[in-house]
Protein backbone atom coordinates (compact mmCIF):
# COMPACT_ATOMS: atom_id res chain seq x y z
CA UNK A 1 0.00 0.00 0.00
CA UNK A 2 1.30 3.51 -0.78
CA UNK A 3 2.16 5.80 2.11
CA UNK A 4 0.06 8.87 2.79
CA UNK A 5 2.65 11.14 1.18
CA UNK A 6 2.84 8.92 -1.89
CA UNK A 7 -0.96 8.88 -2.18
CA UNK A 8 -1.09 12.65 -1.87
CA UNK A 9 1.61 13.03 -4.52
CA UNK A 10 -0.33 10.70 -6.83
CA UNK A 11 -3.50 12.71 -6.22
CA UNK A 12 -1.75 15.95 -7.17
CA UNK A 13 -0.35 14.30 -10.30
CA UNK A 14 -3.80 13.04 -11.32
CA UNK A 15 -5.33 16.49 -10.80
CA UNK A 16 -2.64 17.82 -13.14
CA UNK A 17 -3.44 15.13 -15.72
CA UNK A 18 -7.16 15.92 -15.43
CA UNK A 19 -6.45 19.58 -16.12
CA UNK A 20 -4.31 18.53 -19.09
CA UNK A 21 -7.33 16.59 -20.40
CA UNK A 22 -9.42 19.74 -19.96
CA UNK A 23 -6.90 21.63 -22.10
CA UNK A 24 -7.00 18.89 -24.74
CA UNK A 25 -10.80 18.99 -24.60
CA UNK A 26 -10.62 22.71 -25.36
CA UNK A 27 -8.50 22.43 -28.50
CA UNK A 28 -10.18 19.19 -29.59
CA UNK A 29 -13.64 20.76 -29.36
CA UNK A 30 -12.75 24.34 -30.33
CA UNK A 31 -14.19 23.59 -33.76
CA UNK A 32 -17.64 23.03 -32.31
CA UNK A 33 -18.35 26.64 -31.45
CA UNK A 34 -16.32 28.48 -34.06
CA UNK A 35 -16.07 26.34 -37.21
CA UNK A 36 -19.22 27.80 -38.73
CA UNK A 37 -18.40 31.43 -37.89
CA UNK A 38 -14.96 30.94 -39.49
CA UNK A 39 -16.22 29.10 -42.56
CA UNK A 40 -18.71 31.89 -43.32
CA UNK A 41 -15.85 34.42 -42.88
CA UNK A 42 -17.87 36.33 -40.30
CA UNK A 43 -14.87 36.38 -37.96
CA UNK A 44 -11.18 35.88 -38.56
CA UNK A 45 -9.90 32.59 -37.09
CA UNK A 46 -7.88 34.05 -34.21
CA UNK A 47 -10.61 36.51 -33.28
CA UNK A 48 -13.11 33.63 -33.21
CA UNK A 49 -10.77 31.50 -31.08
CA UNK A 50 -10.17 34.25 -28.51
CA UNK A 51 -13.88 35.04 -28.34
CA UNK A 52 -14.71 31.37 -27.81
CA UNK A 53 -12.04 31.08 -25.12
CA UNK A 54 -13.48 34.07 -23.26
CA UNK A 55 -17.02 32.66 -23.24
CA UNK A 56 -15.68 29.21 -22.32
CA UNK A 57 -14.11 30.74 -19.22
CA UNK A 58 -17.05 32.79 -17.95
CA UNK A 59 -19.52 29.91 -18.33
CA UNK A 60 -19.30 29.09 -14.60
CA UNK A 61 -20.97 32.44 -13.88
CA UNK A 62 -24.05 31.36 -15.86
CA UNK A 63 -24.58 27.67 -15.13
CA UNK A 64 -24.85 25.60 -11.98
CA UNK A 65 -22.65 22.55 -11.37
CA UNK A 66 -25.27 19.89 -12.16
CA UNK A 67 -23.17 18.23 -14.89
CA UNK A 68 -20.15 18.00 -12.56
CA UNK A 69 -22.36 16.29 -9.97
CA UNK A 70 -23.63 13.80 -12.59
CA UNK A 71 -20.11 12.88 -13.69
CA UNK A 72 -18.84 12.69 -10.11
CA UNK A 73 -21.64 10.54 -8.70
CA UNK A 74 -23.97 9.48 -11.51
CA UNK A 75 -21.75 7.32 -13.75
CA UNK A 76 -20.00 4.96 -11.35
CA UNK A 77 -20.46 4.62 -7.59
CA UNK A 78 -18.32 7.25 -5.85
CA UNK A 79 -17.42 4.72 -3.16
CA UNK A 80 -15.39 2.53 -5.54
CA UNK A 81 -13.32 5.39 -6.94
CA UNK A 82 -9.62 5.31 -6.13
CA UNK A 83 -6.38 6.48 -7.72
CA UNK A 84 -6.12 3.65 -10.32
CA UNK A 85 -9.75 4.24 -11.41
CA UNK A 86 -9.08 7.93 -12.09
CA UNK A 87 -5.75 7.08 -13.75
CA UNK A 88 -7.49 4.65 -16.12
CA UNK A 89 -10.26 7.14 -16.83
CA UNK A 90 -7.89 9.94 -17.78
CA UNK A 91 -5.62 7.66 -19.79
CA UNK A 92 -8.53 6.34 -21.85
CA UNK A 93 -10.06 9.78 -22.47
CA UNK A 94 -6.78 11.51 -23.36
CA UNK A 95 -5.60 8.71 -25.65
CA UNK A 96 -8.86 8.67 -27.59
CA UNK A 97 -9.02 12.47 -27.81
CA UNK A 98 -5.49 12.74 -29.20
CA UNK A 99 -6.03 9.88 -31.64
CA UNK A 100 -9.19 11.38 -33.12
CA UNK A 101 -7.67 14.89 -33.13
CA UNK A 102 -4.66 13.54 -35.06
CA UNK A 103 -6.96 12.28 -37.83
CA UNK A 104 -9.32 15.27 -37.74
CA UNK A 105 -12.32 13.25 -36.54
CA UNK A 106 -14.84 15.33 -34.52
CA UNK A 107 -15.51 12.65 -31.91
CA UNK A 108 -16.81 13.38 -28.43
CA UNK A 109 -14.40 14.27 -25.63
CA UNK A 110 -17.38 13.95 -23.28
CA UNK A 111 -18.19 10.40 -24.22
CA UNK A 112 -14.51 9.45 -24.31
CA UNK A 113 -14.34 10.55 -20.65
CA UNK A 114 -17.61 8.81 -19.72
CA UNK A 115 -16.63 5.63 -21.58
CA UNK A 116 -13.21 5.52 -19.92
CA UNK A 117 -14.77 6.11 -16.49
CA UNK A 118 -17.20 3.24 -17.02
CA UNK A 119 -14.41 0.98 -18.30
CA UNK A 120 -12.19 1.72 -15.31
CA UNK A 121 -15.11 1.16 -12.91
CA UNK A 122 -15.99 -2.17 -14.55
CA UNK A 123 -12.36 -3.27 -14.36
CA UNK A 124 -12.30 -2.61 -10.62
CA UNK A 125 -15.69 -3.77 -9.36
CA UNK A 126 -17.67 -5.30 -12.22
CA UNK A 127 -21.18 -4.34 -13.28
CA UNK A 128 -22.20 -3.31 -9.76
CA UNK A 129 -19.82 -0.33 -10.04
CA UNK A 130 -21.89 1.34 -12.76
CA UNK A 131 -24.81 3.67 -12.01
CA UNK A 132 -26.89 2.31 -14.87
CA UNK A 133 -29.67 4.88 -14.58
CA UNK A 134 -27.18 7.70 -15.10
CA UNK A 135 -25.35 5.92 -17.91
CA UNK A 136 -28.63 5.13 -19.69
CA UNK A 137 -29.56 8.84 -19.69
CA UNK A 138 -26.15 9.73 -21.13
CA UNK A 139 -26.45 6.95 -23.74
CA UNK A 140 -29.90 8.22 -24.73
CA UNK A 141 -28.45 11.71 -25.13
CA UNK A 142 -25.99 10.32 -27.70
CA UNK A 143 -28.98 9.64 -29.95
CA UNK A 144 -31.32 12.44 -28.92
CA UNK A 145 -28.90 15.39 -28.95
CA UNK A 146 -27.79 15.21 -32.61
CA UNK A 147 -31.38 14.49 -33.70
CA UNK A 148 -32.47 17.59 -31.79
CA UNK A 149 -29.68 19.50 -33.52
CA UNK A 150 -30.88 18.35 -36.94
CA UNK A 151 -34.55 19.18 -36.32
CA UNK A 152 -33.93 22.49 -34.53
CA UNK A 153 -31.54 23.71 -37.23
CA UNK A 154 -33.94 22.70 -40.01
CA UNK A 155 -36.79 24.51 -38.26
CA UNK A 156 -34.71 27.67 -37.83
CA UNK A 157 -33.66 27.50 -41.48
CA UNK A 158 -37.30 27.33 -42.59
CA UNK A 159 -38.25 30.19 -40.25
CA UNK A 160 -35.39 32.38 -41.48
CA UNK A 161 -36.11 31.61 -45.13
CA UNK A 162 -39.79 32.55 -44.71
CA UNK A 163 -39.12 35.69 -42.66
CA UNK A 164 -36.50 37.08 -45.04
CA UNK A 165 -38.03 35.81 -48.29
CA UNK A 166 -38.38 39.35 -49.68
CA UNK A 167 -35.04 40.71 -48.44
CA UNK A 168 -32.09 41.07 -50.77
CA UNK A 169 -29.24 38.54 -50.43
CA UNK A 170 -26.88 41.38 -49.47
CA UNK A 171 -29.15 42.54 -46.62
CA UNK A 172 -29.62 38.98 -45.34
CA UNK A 173 -25.89 38.35 -45.43
CA UNK A 174 -25.09 41.59 -43.58
CA UNK A 175 -27.74 41.05 -40.87
CA UNK A 176 -26.76 37.46 -40.17
CA UNK A 177 -23.07 38.21 -39.96
CA UNK A 178 -23.95 40.31 -36.91
CA UNK A 179 -26.40 37.70 -35.59
CA UNK A 180 -23.84 34.95 -36.03
CA UNK A 181 -21.41 36.66 -33.68
CA UNK A 182 -24.11 36.42 -30.98
CA UNK A 183 -25.05 32.80 -31.76
CA UNK A 184 -21.39 31.75 -31.82
CA UNK A 185 -20.84 33.41 -28.43
CA UNK A 186 -23.83 31.58 -26.94
CA UNK A 187 -22.57 28.31 -28.34
CA UNK A 188 -19.13 28.88 -26.79
CA UNK A 189 -20.83 29.69 -23.49
CA UNK A 190 -22.81 26.44 -23.65
CA UNK A 191 -19.70 24.48 -24.58
CA UNK A 192 -17.74 25.88 -21.63
CA UNK A 193 -20.66 25.27 -19.29
CA UNK A 194 -21.13 21.61 -20.20
CA UNK A 195 -17.66 20.37 -21.09
CA UNK A 196 -15.56 21.95 -18.34
CA UNK A 197 -17.88 20.51 -15.71
CA UNK A 198 -17.04 16.95 -16.72
CA UNK A 199 -13.45 17.43 -15.64
CA UNK A 200 -14.66 19.19 -12.49
CA UNK A 201 -16.65 16.07 -11.65
CA UNK A 202 -13.62 13.81 -12.14
CA UNK A 203 -11.37 15.97 -9.95
CA UNK A 204 -14.04 16.34 -7.27
CA UNK A 205 -14.69 12.59 -7.00
CA UNK A 206 -10.92 12.00 -6.89
CA UNK A 207 -10.56 14.45 -3.99
CA UNK A 208 -13.61 12.90 -2.30
CA UNK A 209 -12.14 9.40 -2.60
CA UNK A 210 -8.96 10.58 -0.88
CA UNK A 211 -10.86 12.23 1.98
CA UNK A 212 -9.90 15.75 0.93
CA UNK A 213 -13.42 17.21 0.73
CA UNK A 214 -14.32 16.94 4.39
CA UNK A 215 -16.61 13.95 3.91
CA UNK A 216 -19.14 15.77 1.69
CA UNK A 217 -19.03 15.59 -2.10
CA UNK A 218 -18.85 19.05 -3.66
CA UNK A 219 -16.82 20.93 -6.25
CA UNK A 220 -14.40 23.44 -4.65
CA UNK A 221 -14.16 26.89 -6.23
CA UNK A 222 -10.48 26.42 -7.12
CA UNK A 223 -11.44 23.33 -9.15
CA UNK A 224 -14.12 25.33 -10.99
CA UNK A 225 -11.70 28.15 -11.84
CA UNK A 226 -8.88 25.79 -12.84
CA UNK A 227 -11.10 23.78 -15.17
CA UNK A 228 -12.66 26.83 -16.82
CA UNK A 229 -9.19 28.31 -17.31
CA UNK A 230 -7.77 25.17 -18.90
CA UNK A 231 -10.63 24.59 -21.32
CA UNK A 232 -10.45 28.26 -22.35
CA UNK A 233 -6.69 27.99 -22.88
CA UNK A 234 -7.17 24.85 -24.97
CA UNK A 235 -9.80 26.57 -27.08
CA UNK A 236 -7.46 29.52 -27.68
CA UNK A 237 -4.80 27.04 -28.82
CA UNK A 238 -7.26 25.75 -31.42
CA UNK A 239 -7.91 22.51 -33.27
CA UNK A 240 -7.48 23.35 -36.93
CA UNK A 241 -7.91 19.85 -38.40
CA UNK A 242 -11.37 19.45 -36.90
CA UNK A 243 -12.35 23.06 -37.62
CA UNK A 244 -11.86 22.33 -41.32
CA UNK A 245 -14.09 19.24 -41.17
CA UNK A 246 -16.88 20.90 -39.20
CA UNK A 247 -16.77 24.18 -41.08
CA UNK A 248 -16.67 23.09 -44.70
CA UNK A 249 -16.33 19.39 -45.38
CA UNK A 250 -19.84 18.43 -44.19
CA UNK A 251 -21.60 21.22 -46.12
CA UNK A 252 -20.87 24.75 -47.38
CA UNK A 253 -22.39 27.45 -45.18
CA UNK A 254 -23.61 31.02 -45.54
CA UNK A 255 -24.00 33.36 -42.52
CA UNK A 256 -27.74 32.71 -42.04
CA UNK A 257 -27.07 28.96 -42.16
CA UNK A 258 -24.23 29.29 -39.68
CA UNK A 259 -26.55 31.26 -37.39
CA UNK A 260 -29.20 28.53 -37.56
CA UNK A 261 -26.67 25.78 -36.76
CA UNK A 262 -25.14 27.71 -33.86
CA UNK A 263 -28.45 28.87 -32.34
CA UNK A 264 -29.88 25.33 -32.45
CA UNK A 265 -26.72 23.90 -30.88
CA UNK A 266 -26.64 26.56 -28.16
CA UNK A 267 -30.27 25.84 -27.25
CA UNK A 268 -29.51 22.12 -26.90
CA UNK A 269 -26.44 22.75 -24.74
CA UNK A 270 -28.21 25.23 -22.45
CA UNK A 271 -31.04 22.74 -21.93
CA UNK A 272 -28.78 19.75 -21.27
CA UNK A 273 -26.52 21.68 -18.89
CA UNK A 274 -29.47 22.95 -16.85
CA UNK A 275 -30.67 19.33 -16.52
CA UNK A 276 -27.22 18.07 -15.51
CA UNK A 277 -26.79 15.87 -18.60
CA UNK A 278 -23.24 15.62 -19.96
CA UNK A 279 -23.72 15.78 -23.73
CA UNK A 280 -21.39 15.97 -26.69
CA UNK A 281 -20.98 19.39 -28.25
CA UNK A 282 -19.49 17.61 -31.29
CA UNK A 283 -22.62 15.50 -31.75
CA UNK A 284 -24.98 18.44 -31.39
CA UNK A 285 -23.11 20.78 -33.73
CA UNK A 286 -22.59 18.08 -36.36
CA UNK A 287 -26.31 17.30 -36.26
CA UNK A 288 -27.15 20.99 -36.60
CA UNK A 289 -24.78 21.44 -39.57
CA UNK A 290 -26.35 18.41 -41.26
CA UNK A 291 -29.80 19.84 -40.54
CA UNK A 292 -28.86 23.15 -42.15
CA UNK A 293 -27.52 21.43 -45.24
CA UNK A 294 -30.53 19.11 -45.51
CA UNK A 295 -32.96 22.04 -45.26
CA UNK A 296 -31.40 23.46 -48.40
CA UNK A 297 -31.33 20.12 -50.23
CA UNK A 298 -30.19 16.63 -49.16
CA UNK A 299 -27.46 16.58 -51.80
CA UNK A 300 -25.84 19.63 -50.14
CA UNK A 301 -24.63 17.36 -47.33
CA UNK A 302 -21.50 15.30 -47.92
CA UNK A 303 -22.98 12.12 -46.51
CA UNK A 304 -19.73 10.17 -46.73
CA UNK A 305 -18.09 12.57 -44.27
CA UNK A 306 -21.18 12.49 -42.05
CA UNK A 307 -21.12 8.67 -42.09
CA UNK A 308 -17.48 8.59 -40.96
CA UNK A 309 -18.30 10.95 -38.10
CA UNK A 310 -21.23 8.80 -36.95
CA UNK A 311 -19.03 5.70 -37.00
CA UNK A 312 -16.55 7.54 -34.75
CA UNK A 313 -19.41 8.35 -32.37
CA UNK A 314 -20.43 4.70 -32.13
CA UNK A 315 -16.87 3.51 -31.55
CA UNK A 316 -15.95 6.14 -28.94
CA UNK A 317 -17.68 4.71 -25.85
CA UNK A 318 -16.47 1.09 -26.16
CA UNK A 319 -12.98 2.09 -27.36
CA UNK A 320 -12.47 4.56 -24.50
CA UNK A 321 -13.93 2.03 -22.04
CA UNK A 322 -11.43 -0.62 -23.17
CA UNK A 323 -8.50 1.78 -22.80
CA UNK A 324 -9.88 2.94 -19.44
CA UNK A 325 -9.97 -0.66 -18.18
CA UNK A 326 -6.38 -1.24 -19.33
CA UNK A 327 -5.39 2.01 -17.66
CA UNK A 328 -6.99 0.88 -14.39
CA UNK A 329 -5.07 -2.40 -14.40
CA UNK A 330 -1.83 -0.54 -15.16
CA UNK A 331 -2.53 1.98 -12.39
CA UNK A 332 -3.37 -0.79 -9.91
CA UNK A 333 -0.12 -2.58 -10.74
CA UNK A 334 1.91 0.61 -10.29
CA UNK A 335 0.28 1.38 -6.91
CA UNK A 336 1.21 -1.95 -5.36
Amino acid sequence: MPTLSAALLATVALVGIALAFDFINGFHDASNSIATVISTRTLKPYVALLSAAFFNFIAFLVFGLHVADTVGRGVIAAGIVDLPVIFGTLLGAIFWDLLTWRFGIPSSSSHALIGALVGAGLAKAGFSAVVWHGVSIIAAAIVISPVFGVLAAMSLMLAVSWTFRRASPFAVDRWFRVAQVLSSSLLSLGHGGNDAQKTMGIIAVLLYSQGLLGGRFHVPLWVVLACQTMIAAGTAFGGWRIIRVMGSRITDLKPYQGFAAEAASAAALFGATSLGIPVSTSHIVTGAVIGVGSARRPSAVRWGVARDIVIAWIVTLPAAAAIGALGYWLGAALSR
